[in-house]
């Protein structure tokens, strides 16, 4: 259990952002937690659409820029809502203002219904997603690397002279995080590009079901001549605080399955009290 890496996650629903800077900067106050999440929705994903909502990447920046020690990201960035470009731009700039703590949580987008129609942000098939998602690794790679001028002529992303000034801080660039369910074409695209690969867990999916998809993306990596030992695979579980022993039996199963970086998505809509609960109640008896 020392091996895991513990991380929380807040879903900024409800949220102001001075409740949820308290969360993160107690969490970095705490050695036992290394890393912290937002999310990349712009409205509720259902009920009640008029709760306030702040936007991923802008909460980001100010949040990097109030910590100093955890590693940071969205789980995960919508790959529909920014070009490669400006995003590749957008998280330069966050590993600059956070010294270099940024890991770039990408995602390809799901069936987003009345959030894509609300923002007029497209819908593409599962299939285009994917491919989209592929060049926007190549892309940020490209841009966060190589010091010359970038032309890219790929299926749906074409840039003419573009550049990333200044180059993130992380070298050779941050680490790229690769999250989604799909075992196909989503696990070829993080055999390929991922440092680290991200699904959710129980109840959502199966521990049997992650044990699956750990082993066919070790079966990409092989396709593509990559050590699969290279890619960190990593869980999202709900930190359930009124029934932690369910949480840390979760937490056991995956990491004698390989799990290696855990998320604990933090509940409710209070700031209060809950860093101290997960410690106490679901990290440290973990790492015993």
């Amino acid at each position: 259990m020392s091996a895991i890496s513990f991380g929380i996650k807040t879903t900024p629903l409800g949220l102001t952002y001075r409740q949820i800077l308290q969360l993160w900067q107690e969490a970095d106050a705490a050695p036992d937690i290394d890393h912290a999440w937002l999310w990349d929705h712009l409205q509720p994903m259902r009920g009640d659409l008029s709760v306030p909502v702040l936007e991923g990447w802008t909460l980001l920046a100010a949040l990097a820029g109030q910590t100093r020690r955890l590693r940071l990201g969205l789980l995960v960035s919508n790959n529909l809502i920014r070009p490669p470009a400006v995003l590749a731009k957008i998280a330069a700039t966050i590993d600059a203002i956070s010294g270099g703590r940024l890991v770039l949580g990408l995602g390809a987008g799901g069936n987003l219904g009345p959030e894509s129609a609300a923002f007029g942000l497209a819908e593409p098939t599962v299939t285009e997603r994917i491919e989209r998602l592929a060049e926007t690794c190549t892309i940020v790679n490209r841009l966060w690397t190589e010091h010359e001028p970038l032309d890219f002529d790929g299926r749906h992303y074409q840039l003419r002279n573009a550049r990333c000034e200044p180059h993130p801080v992380q070298l050779p660039r941050p680490p790229i995080l690769i999250g989604g369910v799909g075992e196909q074409k989503l696990l070829r695209v993080a055999a390929g590009h991922a440092d680290i690969w991200n699904v959710p867990g129980p109840p959502y999916l199966t521990v049997a079901d992650f044990i699956r998809k750990n082993r066919v993306l070790d079966e990409h990596c092989a396709a593509l001549h990559r050590d699969p030992a290279e890619i960190t695979r990593s869980v999202q579980l709900t930190a359930d605080l009124d029934h932690p022993a369910t949480t840390r039996a979760y937490i056991a199963e995956l990491a004698e399955a390989g799990a290696r970086h855990i998320i604990l998505s933090l509940p409710g809509t209070r700031a209060s009290g809950i860093i101290e609960q997960v410690l106490d109640q679901i990290i440290e008896p973990t790492k015993v």
